[in-house]
C-alpha cells in the first residue's frame, strides 16, 4: 500500500513582489505625469513639479507622524524619523527662488495601522531610487547649471541602496510577524493614484528616456 504523498504548505508570496506587481499601473502613470527626465524640462516647470511634492510630502508626512505618535515602536523599527523630506523639497524650491508649494495638500488619510503606513512609505521611499536617476538627469541641464544640486529627489546619496534595502527588510519583517499585506498593497496603490491625480496639471506627454527607472521594485529583490 502506497503512502499518500506529504503535501507541504507553499510559501507565502513574497510582499515586495506582491508591491512591485499591484502597483505597476498606478506607477507607470505617476511616472509619465511627471516625466522629471525630459530632455526639455525647464526651470518653471521643475519648480511646479517641486511645488506639488512639497504639498504632497507634507500632507503624507503629517499622516504618517500621526501614525509614528500612535506606533511608536514600529516607526523606530523602520526609522521613520530619519525618512522626512518635506523639509529638502522646501529647501530645493528655496534654491530656485521658488515659494513652498500650494497648500492646503491633497486628501490623503492617514494610515490605520503599520501596514498602511509602510504602503504609504513604498511610495515615498521607492521614489529615491528613480530619484538618483532624476538627480544626474537634472545636472545635465545646461538652464539648472547655476542652481547647485537639488537635494529632496536623492536625499541618501550612496546610501540610497542601504537604506532601501533596510526598508524592504522592514516589510518583510512586518508582514512576517502577521501585518495584513492586501492593507499594505491597497494603501501603496491610493498613494501613487492620489500623487498622481495632485500632479496631473503639470503633465506632459512622458519621454521614454532610455535606461529610466520603471518601478520602485527594480532593486526590490
Amino acid at each position: 500500500m502506497t503512502a499518500d504523498p506529504i503535501e507541504h504548505p507553499r510559501p507565502a508570496p513574497d510582499v515586495m513582489l506582491q508591491l512591485r506587481t499591484a502597483t505597476a499601473t498606478e506607477h507607470q502613470q505617476l511616472e509619465d505625469t511627471l516625466d522629471l527626465l525630459d530632455p526639455g524640462l525647464t526651470p518653471a516647470r521643475l519648480i511646479a513639479v517641486l511645488g506639488r511634492m512639497h504639498a504632497f510630502w507634507t500632507t503624507a508626512e503629517a499622516g504618517l507622524d500621526a501614525w509614528a505618535a500612535a506606533r511608536p515602536d514600529d516607526a523606530a523599527d523602520v526609522d521613520w524619523s530619519a525618512r522626512r523630506r518635506s523639509d529638502l523639497f522646501a529647501a530645493d524650491l528655496d534654491a530656485l527662488d521658488a515659494p513652498p508649494g500650494p497648500g492646503p495638500g491633497p486628501h490623503l488619510p492617514a494610515p490605520a495601522s503599520t501596514a498602511e503606513a509602510l504602503g504609504t512609505m513604498y511610495v515615498l521611499e521607492g521614489s529615491t531610487l528613480g530619484g538618483v536617476f532624476i538627480d544626474r538627469h537634472l545636472g545635465t541641464l545646461p538652464a539648472l547649471a547655476g542652481v547647485g544640486r537639488l537635494s529632496a529627489f536623492s536625499p541618501y546619496g550612496d546610501q540610497t541602496g542601504a537604506r532601501w534595502a533596510s526598508f524592504r527588510r522592514s516589510v518583510r519583517d512586518h508582514v512576517a510577524r502577521g501585518g495584513d499585506p492586501d492593507a499594505l498593497v491597497a494603501a501603496a496603490r491610493r498613494t501613487f493614484a492620489t500623487m498622481a491625480l495632485w500632479c496631473t496639471d503639470v503633465e506632459q506627454p512622458a519621454s521614454r528616456a532610455a535606461g529610466r527607472p520603471t518601478d520602485p521594485g527594480d532593486a526590490s529583490a
